[in-house]
C-alpha cells in the first residue's frame, strides 16, 4: 500500500468512526490550506461532536465569571474539534507535529487565532482508535 493509499485509509477509518460510532456532525477533511492552497503536511478532518469535548482553563475562568452561581449549569455548546489521523507505528517528532499546528488554519472570522488542541487520533492494527488532546504549547492545569 502506497503511503497516500495508507494515509487515506487512515482519514476513512477515523471519519467512519467519528460520523458512526460517535455521532459527529459536520465532517470535512481538509487537505489543503484555506488561505494559501497549500498541501498541509496531513490530512485533518474538522467536525462537530454532540458536547464539548474540552474547556481550555482559560475558558473555564471567563465561563465561571459569567456563571457565579454554583448551581448553575455551564454551556456545553460544541466546538468544532480538529482531528489529526495517525497510527500507531508511526514515528512523530514534536517538529511534525509543530509543522501540523503551523498549517492549521483559523477558528472561524470570530475567532482570528489557530485552534489550541487538536485531537489525535491513533489507530493500533486491529481498527481500535484511541483519542488524546494534544495541546499547542504548555497549557495551565485544570482548577478543580
Amino acid at each position: 500500500m502506497s503511503d497516500s493509499h495508507h494515509i487515506r485509509h487512515l482519514v476513512d477509518t477515523v471519519l467512519d468512526n467519528l460520523q458512526y460510532q460517535h455521532d459527529w456532525t459536520q465532517l470535512q477533511v481538509l487537505t489543503h490550506s484555506p488561505v494559501d492552497g497549500s498541501p498541509l503536511p496531513r490530512p485533518l478532518i474538522s467536525g462537530l461532536p454532540l458536547r464539548r469535548l474540552y474547556l481550555h482553563p482559560d475558558d473555564q475562568l471567563e465561563m465561571l465569571k459569567a456563571h457565579p452561581k454554583p448551581e448553575d449549569r455551564l454551556p456545553e455548546t460544541p466546538e468544532i474539534e480538529w482531528v489529526l489521523p495517525t497510527h500507531l507505528a508511526e514515528k512523530w517528532s514534536l517538529k511534525s507535529f509543530a509543522s501540523v499546528f503551523d498549517s492549521m488554519p483559523a477558528q472561524a472570522p470570530s475567532r482570528p487565532e489557530r485552534p489550541k488542541r487538536i485531537l489525535l487520533a491513533t489507530i493500533h492494527d486491529d481498527s481500535t482508535i484511541v483519542y488524546y488532546f494534544m495541546h499547542d504549547g504548555l497549557v495551565k492545569p485544570r482548577q478543580n
